[in-house]
């Protein structure tokens, strides 16, 4: 049976990302070598390297006073590794879910933390508005797409302190302005490549600031001047990203992608909206378009796992929701075609008839 995958992550990504990547682990370049056994030293890989950063650049547009890093750790070493790096004073938080809620007690280590607004109140359901920026803040740390509870922050927000953004899971599904931010990260298991790659982008010049001492692993100008190099980098999800990368562009790019983001998310929500078994969780004006998260109406509560399992049987995985909202989840990463989104949409539809 053709599986029909919405896992949160890690996700689904490009066939061709797929297929390429299991071609290289066998033999990279025709050097008769696994992608697993490289240098990652070898002039081969750094041409991958070398190109991964320059669609990085391409494709989102990035000013030349900015560096790209690809490290490990996941997004939740960053939460350490930002106000390792960037806080002196204080920072300011907007917190809109449980990352950012974990990337707050992370800063909390290293100095003062202003949550400037929260959504814990209402679970998450909607993204924090009508709050000011200090401006004697070190940075503004903003979790842009939040997976959990399937609200998302639409547009680049104006800001004269440097903003800090954790793009895991909508990297590269729409346009951003990079020179708004003073530094995005991301783990890559959402929009990009199989977990074990984090990137940076970074403006040189909010570095260097803080006076406390840095460990060399930790400190972004090492790694910085060591090209991602410091240490052994995770070559395979580096190669696997630079694949998706040249699938994204021969679609046309970041706004061909958002279009197609737009047209998926917009089917499935109308869909939610209209059957008389589903809503919403999440503030319309703030729905992901990556994450959509939908729950059972009051009436019809008992008819959940029925639903998950009328839905595992057409070969529909990964929509049970987090324990923090229930329900379901579907997530629609750039890599889900809408032909995967109607399979979704009609199997509601189809139990929607039965009951």
């Amino acid at each position: 049976m053709k599986k029909y995958n919405f896992n949160p992550g890690p996700s689904t990504l490009p066939q061709e990302t797929v297929n390429n990547t299991a071609k290289a682990v066998v033999n990279f370049s025709d050097t008769g070598l696994s992608l697993m056994e490289i240098s990652h030293r070898s002039k081969d890989f750094q041409l991958v390297l070398n190109e991964t950063i320059m669609l990085f650049k391409e494709l989102l547009n990035i000013p030349n006073d900015y560096s790209i890093l690809f490290l490990g750790g996941g997004a939740s070493l960053q939460f350490c590794m930002v106000p390792y790096n960037l806080l002196e004073t204080k920072a300011a938080y907007l917190n809109s879910g449980a990352w950012a809620c974990k990337a707050i007690e992370e800063a909390k280590l290293f100095g003062e933390v202003l949550e400037l607004a929260s959504s814990r109140e209402k679970n998450f359901s909607y993204i924090p508005k009508n709050y000011i920026i200090p401006s004697d803040v070190d940075y503004f740390h903003i979790t842009t797409n939040n997976t959990i509870f399937g609200t998302e922050i639409h547009s680049d927000i104006e800001s004269s302190v440097p903003i800090v953004a954790d793009m895991s899971s909508d990297i590269f599904s729409r346009t951003i302005d990079v020179s708004k931010y003073g530094l995005i990260y991301g783990g890559a298991q959402k929009n990009l490549a199989p977990a074990g790659v984090t990137f940076v982008i970074i403006k040189n010049s909010i570095l260097g600031k803080v006076s406390r001492s840095i460990p060399s692993m930790l400190n972004y100008s090492i790694h910085i001047e060591n090209g991602s190099m410091f240490n052994t980098p995770p070559v395979i999800p580096i190669y696997a990203a630079l694949q998706t990368l040249k699938w994204l562009k021969s679609l046309g790019g970041i706004e061909e992608i958002h279009k197609r983001n737009k047209e998926k998310a917009d089917l499935l929500y109308e869909e939610i909206d209209r059957n008389r078994l589903f809503k919403g969780t999440a503030a319309i004006e703030d729905r992901s378009l990556m994450n959509v998260c939908f729950i059972m109406n009051d009436e019809y509560k008992n008819l959940e796992n029925d639903f998950q399992q009328f839905a595992t049987s057409k070969g529909i995985v990964g929509i049970k929701g987090h324990r923090s909202v229930g329900g379901f989840r579907a997530s629609i990463y750039n890599a889900i075609p809408k032909s995967t989104v109607k399979v979704l949409i009609h199997a509601m539809q189809k139990f929607e008839r039965m009951n």
